[in-house]
């Protein structure tokens, strides 16, 4: 019915590092050459946690746009915007929250841990509980057919899809729905008329679910219909209701597997992060002084890598005869521990050098990384404006 579609933001809380990298500009920068992709600095949620200071986000925003095209975000591949330049975003998360039953963000497994996490703050607000609900609004309201998460996100995602599925039910019953889907079963011509109603038989009455897959490849490659009606018979085949809102499926996305500098998980708060563009002697530096293991007091004495964190980014940035090299030299004592950080600060310093390059030109003039952002939120806006035009109206509130 829909094309596909990706849809991804990240908040700007501060510098990106390459921990980001990893874990979720990678598979944003392969995506991106394979689908439709939508990249979106989220700063309405930012506010979630940083309402009392948002001093904070307007900078980091322009950093973090800079640090995704440091990265290789090609913008004549994905669309690039800013949140709240979009201001449909609100506007449907507004109109979902008058049919969202609140048990449905209380039982959002982040939401609790996140309150006990981030005890320090006061987070008794409505801003943080439905932020959810304005995740789901960002990317429904460009009926994204995949979005790229890690495990622990699941959960959001199928809350998107309960909210979508309860918005079709309530408000996709159109006057004369099902007329207007067997007049538009006509308009398929009299073979592909009589295989859809087949299908649509096979899927509701046996439960076929290949019946469903083939019918909506049909329909996919029926030139002969209009949009409105081929949107009816998505509809049709599943029941009696327009498919509005796109329930948008898990793009499963390869957990990070770089750790931080001391062997935890690479994050700003625990200060043990390297960030994407940082100089060159600030991270050679943070290398050199890494923790090692702990049984290696003297240079003669023998260590073992797998208690060392050094060996950790080996495992990321090494191929397999350097973390040999690294395996014997320190098992015999016949490396030091210098010398076995020297061929990881090789790596990292030779993999953020073209981010570096590519940062340059947008640092040297911002207007660059501007004009990047307007043209991206004029796209993603009228793609937000036709999902704002059918909800309005399936809502009875296009006054037209």
């Amino acid at each position: 019915m829909y094309p596909d579609r990706v849809v991804s933001g990240m908040r700007p809380t501060g510098a990106m590092h390459l921990g980001h990298y990893h874990g979720a500009l990678k598979n944003w920068i392969r995506m991106q050459s394979e689908l439709p992709c939508l990249f979106f600095v989220a700063d309405w949620h930012a506010l979630t946690t940083h309402y009392d200071d948002p001093t904070i986000i307007e900078k980091s925003t322009w950093d973090m746009v800079i640090d995704w095209l440091a990265a290789g975000i090609d913008p004549s591949q994905s669309t690039i915007f800013i949140q709240s330049k979009v201001p449909e975003h609100a506007e449907l998360h507004l109109l979902l929250s008058m049919a969202t039953p609140l048990g449905w963000l209380e039982r959002v497994p982040t939401y609790k841990d996140q309150i006990e996490n981030l005890s320090s703050r006061d987070l008794a607000t409505y801003g943080f509980l439905g932020y959810p609900l304005l995740q789901a609004a960002d990317v429904l309201i460009y009926r994204a057919t995949q979005v790229p998460v890690g495990e622990d996100q699941i959960p959001h995602i199928e809350m998107m899809r309960e909210i979508a599925r309860r918005f079709n039910h309530l408000y996709g019953k159109e006057p004369g729905f099902e007329e207007k889907a067997l007049e538009a079963v006509k308009k398929l011509g009299s073979k592909r008329a009589k295989l859809y109603t087949e299908l649509r038989t096979a899927f509701q009455q046996e439960g076929k679910e290949d019946a469903l897959a083939q019918a909506q490849a049909m329909l996919d490659e029926a030139g002969s219909l209009s949009n409105i009606d081929r949107e009816r018979l998505f509809g049709y085949l599943e029941g009696s209701r327009k498919i509005i809102l796109v329930e948008p499926q898990v793009k499963l996305t390869e957990a990070s597997r770089l750790p931080g500098l001391d062997g935890r998980k690479m994050s700003k708060s625990y200060g043990n992060a390297i960030t994407l563009r940082e100089d060159r002697e600030s991270v050679t530096k943070k290398i050199r002084t890494m923790p090692t293991d702990p049984a290696r007091v003297r240079r003669s004495d023998a260590g073992d890598p797998l208690k060392c964190p050094v060996f950790q980014l080996h495992q990321v940035y090494s191929d397999e005869q350097t973390k040999d090299w690294v395996m014997k030299g320190c098992t015999s004592a016949g490396i030091g521990c210098l010398e076995c950080k020297q061929p990881v600060v090789d790596a990292v310093l030779a993999e953020q050098e073209p981010m570096r390059e590519r940062a340059q030109q947008y640092l040297d003039d911002p207007s660059l990384v501007r004009a990047i952002v307007a043209d991206g939120c004029e796209k993603a806006r009228k793609l937000a404006q036709e999902t704002m035009r059918d909800v309005r109206e399936a809502m009875g509130l296009d006054y037209s």
